[in-house]
């Protein structure tokens, strides 16, 4: 198993806790990095979002990828999985970019390639926001574009969004990115199958996880494609009493119809296709974090995360508040008992 952490780009992941301790600020977010490499943490997701998703649209919000840029020169070790959004980036000088970030890194850049879901952030920043199934059609060909261009000595193409003629991208990536994706989709599925090298969920159950990842595998078997990794977001509150682990999930699970989050949570609904329901409660804290289950004493919490590691897991990637403190908490109580 390997441990991954949302970088804090937004201030926290609670919507309904104004200050979490943790400003979305550079000098916040290198010295969690910085920290978080001598922990043993092994990566980190830096999300992309122009608005703040969780505290309200108002609200500061870190630009994924020059704080990722930064973020390499101040680190050694840590993998840094970037999100991006192809309706907000144009392929080919995107692949130009982050090749030129993979080697100032010294391969250590990953993607998170996501499809898109706010409308009204499109809107405010002049981006066309497409159907559901359309979004997954353009990421397919901007996917093809990218790496065509990181491959080839000369790239040419021509689709229905992007076209490109003779591209020449040099230096290449150091190495490859790996390229991570998520979704629940039909569409989404099928593209990540193909095209991708890891899965990455939503938190749930081991129950639930478990069928997910060996639909993935099945698919991939059937492309004859080699195997997927399959990381997973969780939300982990340990405490020394499976008493005190509820109270703090009490605490942070209370959003109500007037948190600054609230219209994105309903913007989030309409524009995904899920395959589950999403409560309010869920919403409190991003990306179903909590249903991961990882809440209570750090016996309780490693043993979690075993039934994860039988179920195919094998990256987690880690959300909590406030963020430093509670990964100081999480390496020193939770991880020797994995190790």
């Amino acid at each position: 198993m390997r441990f991954g952490y949302w970088l804090p780009v937004f201030g926290g992941w609670l919507r309904n806790v104004p200050d979490e301790g943790m400003a979305a600020t550079w000098d916040y977010a290198r010295r969690l990095a910085v920290r978080s490499e001598e922990l043993g943490y092994d990566l980190t997701l830096v999300a992309e979002l122009f608005l703040n998703d969780i505290k309200g649209p108002a609200a500061p919000a870190l630009d994924a990828w020059t704080t990722a840029a930064a973020l390499a020169a101040v680190t050694s070790r840590l993998e840094l999985m970037v999100a991006v959004r192809p309706t907000f980036h144009s392929p080919a000088i995107f692949a130009k970019q982050a090749a030129n970030l993979d080697r100032i890194s010294g391969g250590r850049l990953a993607l998170n390639v996501v499809s898109s879901w706010w409308s009204d952030e499109a809107r405010r920043y002049g981006v066309r926001f497409e159907r559901h199934d359309d979004r997954y059609a353009r990421t397919d060909e901007w996917l093809q574009v990218v790496t065509g261009a990181w491959r080839e000595p000369e790239f040419s193409f021509r689709g229905q969004h992007y076209e490109v003629d003779a591209c020449v991208l040099e230096p290449k990536p150091a190495r490859r990115p790996v390229i991570y994706a998520g979704g629940e989709s039909e569409a989404a599925k099928s593209l990540i199958a193909r095209a991708c090298d890891a899965y990455v969920m939503h938190g749930d159950p081991p129950e639930r996880v478990a069928p997910k990842i060996a639909d993935m595998r099945r698919r991939r078997d059937a492309l004859g494609l080699p195997p997927m990794q399959h990381g997973m977001a969780a939300y982990v509150i340990v405490r020394a009493s499976e008493a005190e682990a509820e109270r703090e999930r009490a605490r942070i699970t209370d959003v109500s119809e007037g948190s600054p989050g609230y219209a994105n949570y309903r913007d989030f609904l309409q524009n995904t296709q899920l395959e589950q329901q999403v409560s309010r409660e869920d919403y409190s804290v991003s990306n179903r974090g909590l249903r991961a289950g990882l809440v209570g004493t750090p016996e309780q919490v490693a043993d979690q995360i075993r039934r994860f590691e039988a179920a195919g897991v094998d990256l987690l990637l880690l959300q909590c508040s406030p963020q430093l403190e509670e990964m100081e908490r999480f390496a020193a109580e939770v991880m020797p008992l994995l190790r």
